[in-house]
Order: C-alpha cells, then structure tokens, then sequence
C-alpha cells in the first residue's frame, strides 16, 4: 500500500523582550536557578499580572509579517495542568481568541514552490525547567524561564514529507529574527518545535490518528524525528496495530521516538478566561504604527537582489538568509562602488568560508564592510588580482589595517608593466620551446603550463588579463 504523510507543527517562538509577559522579572539566558523568578511568575497570593506591551507589539509584527488576520479583540485564558515546574498550577495563554489568525508561509523544496498555511499564533507563557542531573534520586526546579514570553506558531497540517517540515521551520525561523522578534537561539530553547504526524493511505481524504513530538529543538533532528516516527507508525499498521493518539520523545542517541504519555485534547485543561487579565485590544492606530515598522521581508529581499543586482538565486538566497548579512552585502556594495556580484561572491565564499571555520556569525567578523569595500575596491581597478586579493583577505582577518596597508607593506600591487611581462614571456618561451611546439601542433592545454610559469616567475603579481593577451599573441608566432 503506498502511504501518504501528514505534518503539522507547533513552534515555541521566545519573544526578545526585555522583560516577561506579565512581570517585570528580567528574561536574560543563563542566571543562577531561581534568582529571576518573581512573586508574579511564582503566582505568590495578592500578585497580578500586567501584560507587556512590547509581547504585543511582537506577536502583532509577526502576523503582518505572514498576511494573517490580526484580532481587534483577544482574551488571555487558563490552561490548568499540574507539573513540578508550573508553579501556579495553570499556565495564562490563549485559546478561543488568539492575538493572530490565519496566514501563510511560502516554502521552497528541491525548486518547487508550496503555500504552509498558518492556523494562529497565540501568546502565552513558558513554564519553569526540571532539571534530573546530579541530584541523587531527585529533580531540582528552575522557575527563571517561568513567565517567559512566548509566541505559540501553529501551522495547518499541509506538509507532506520531514524535508518540507524542515523548510517551513527554517523558514520561520529565519522569519522571526529578521523581525528581531526572537534571536533564535536553538540551544537555548528560544526557538522549538512540537511535531504532529499522522500517515494515511494515498488518496485518502480522512486524517490517520497522530502522535505528536515534544520539544525537537534543531532542525537535523526535526527530520530525523518525523521521518522515524513515519516509519514507526507504517510499521505498526501494516502488521496489524493501531497508531494511538499520544505525546512522544524523541530521543537523538537511539535515533527513535518512545511513547510519554497520552495526548490530551483542550477540554482536559478546563481552559477558561483568566479573570486577572482585560481583554486585549488591538487599535486601527495601533496596527498602523507596526505596518509602518515593518521591514522589508526576506522573500521581499532575495526578489529585489535578484532584479537589481542580477544576482542568482542561489546568492541571493544565501545574502538575505539573515538580516544582517544582507545589510552587510549593501554596506559592502555602497562603500567599494564595486560590480555587484564581485561583491557577493566574495561575501558568500572567502568570508562565509572562514566565518563558518571560526564559529562566527556576520555580525562578529573581524572584517567589517568598509574593509572589505577596501579590498573589493583594488581587485576592481586592477591593482591586485583576485588570486593576490585572498592573502590580503587573510592578513585583513588577521589584523585591524585597511586593504591598502596591507598591499603597500607586502608589496603586492599588480605588474602592469607591459614591457616587463613581455621579458618575462619571452624568457619562459625561449627556455620552453618543446611545449611551444606541442602548442602550436594543437594542443592548446599547454596554454595554462605557460600562464603558470608566467605567474610564477612574476610572483603572482602580473596582470592575469594582460598576460593571457601577450601569450597568445607571442605563441601563435
């Protein structure tokens, strides 16, 4: 039987404010257990929340962002659970009427282009960490990250393979940090995904029971998980078994999924109003001072580096795949005065490669625009060449002097001499008139012999152009 995957997925977006969504307990990564954790996130008697504005602001962006409807009328509501690390015994979030409505995502895979539609994204708050390290038989509670605010992204259940659920999640990601709504930060749980996936017979319009995966938090595992969980529940099937809705794991070391617990559906969390919280409303004044905020999208973007710049779509893909380095790429462009796609293949290549080798992201690179501007600048007008321009890139990553330092210190200007390239080539030809011969009989990969010893004699410095002109000439006799 030939079987058709469903994939929907909840991503956890931690919204970038400074503070959380209903106190003002600092949100900063990596403080000591317990020591930003307020009588309002620990829901002391007599506290109540106040919701932060900036969360709003957010969560509003991102529906612009993705073309969703945006409520003018939203309402906070109680989802009642007990866990060690929920310390008020409900969790304040959104169920009825969430802050943003429908809208979409368009994905790309293997070339082809698919519509992911987006069912809501709702406010809400994270709950604490148990931690089950190093504590003998115990668990330990960190209530820093409870009260955290949270963006709850859920899509419809419109990918049909791990590989289109990866890119909707990269696309999203790369989304949320271009709005500088969220860093993104995987590692630190900022940024994850709960899977829900379900198998059906081919051309069969009812949905098959799902399981959903918790708290997949990179996107290798993401396709890891869902294509073993596919395998998993065809398995079952096929010798006879039942897919049952429930909550898994994934576990990364063993490469499967295992069973957590049975899924709950939303009346078992008795969700109702919070009666501490007004009701959110959202002002045409409002909507209009964020739209006006709005910068321009990646896929906005890569369309424009494409049609003014001439770039392919694999350059420009790479240059807009982050804010900043797309920023980058136009400072770099506007400094040198350069050719555009001289500049991007420097920015996509020799400073992406060692970017990627020392662990960097483009906004800790120890060359900045203006320098390589610089360098790009001396390429253009033919004062090195681009083989000499990669050891003035090394000595730039290395040291804080500009391009032209760094050319006049090592004496690395191009030869343009004509009269010394000529001396040089007649000697490389005198001394080398077997390979001559063989040229002149047809074999015309010698040529590249005689442009090595050219070079090499010259150091690298001649002008590439003029000696490929003078050989052929002097060659052809």
């Amino acid at each position: 039987m030939e079987w058709e995957t469903v994939i929907g997925l909840e991503i956890h977006t931690q919204l970038a404010t400074q503070s959380k969504i209903f106190s003002g307990a600092a949100t900063a990564y990596g403080a000591e257990p317990n020591t930003q954790a307020c009588a309002v996130d620990l829901g002391l008697p007599g506290v109540l929340p106040v919701l932060n504005q900036e969360a709003v602001r957010m969560a509003v962006i991102f529906g612009m962002a993705i073309e969703a409807h945006i409520a003018p009328y939203s309402v906070f509501a109680r989802k009642n659970y007990f866990y060690p690390d929920l310390p008020k015994g409900y969790q304040i979030s959104q169920m009825d009427l969430p802050i943003v409505g429908k809208g979409h995502l368009d994905i790309d895979v293997d070339g082809v282009s698919k519509r992911i539609g987006v069912t809501r994204a709702h406010l809400e708050e994270d709950a604490g960490k148990s931690l089950h390290e190093n504590f003998h038989g115990l668990s330990g509670i960190d209530l820093n990250r409870a009260g955290t605010p949270l963006l709850e992204i859920v899509s419809e259940p419109d990918m049909r393979s791990a590989k289109e659920a990866v890119a909707y999640m990269r696309k999203l990601h790369e989304l949320v940090r271009y709005l500088g709504i969220c860093d993104g930060n995987m590692q630190e749980g900022s940024f994850r995904c709960d899977a829900n996936v379900s198998v059906r017979p081919k051309g069969q319009v009812a949905f098959g029971t799902r399981a959903e995966i918790k708290n997949i938090n990179s996107f290798k595992f993401v396709e890891k998980a869902i294509n073993h969980e596919i395998e998993r529940q065809i398995e079952l099937i096929e010798s006879g078994g039942k897919v049952v809705q429930e909550t898994r794991l994934y576990d990364s070391v063993k490469d499967e999924t295992r069973s957590m617990r049975s899924k709950e559906e939303a009346n078992d969390y008795r969700y109702f109003p919070d009666p501490d919280l007004l009701p959110v409303i959202i002002s045409d004044e409002f909507k209009a001072h964020i739209k006006a905020e709005l910068p321009e999208l990646p896929d906005a973007k890569k369309q424009r580096f494409k049609d003014s710049f001439k770039l392919d779509d694999e350059s420009a893909g790479i240059l807009t795949s982050s804010r900043q380095l797309a920023d980058y790429f136009e400072a770099v462009l506007a400094a040198s005065g350069s050719e555009p796609r001289l500049c991007a293949n420097w920015i996509t290549g020799e400073l992406s490669a060692a970017l990627n080798k020392a662990g960097l992201e483009i906004t800790d690179s120890p060359i900045d625009a203006q320098r390589l501007a610089g360098l790009l600048v001396r390429i253009s007008d033919n004062t090195i060449s681009g083989k000499i321009g990669k050891q003035v890139f090394e000595a730039l990553w290395q040291s804080t002097a500009s391009a032209d330092d760094i050319i006049a210190e090592q004496g690395l200007k191009q030869i343009t001499d004509t009269g010394a390239i000529e001396a040089i080539i007649d000697k490389i030809i005198a001394d080398n008139l077997g390979q001559v011969e063989q040229y002149r009989s047809g074999k015309d990969k010698v040529f590249g012999f005689f442009v090595g010893q050219v070079m090499k004699e010259m150091q690298g410095k001649a002008n590439p152009a003029e000696v490929n002109k003078m050989l052929k000439e002097k060659l052809q006799g």
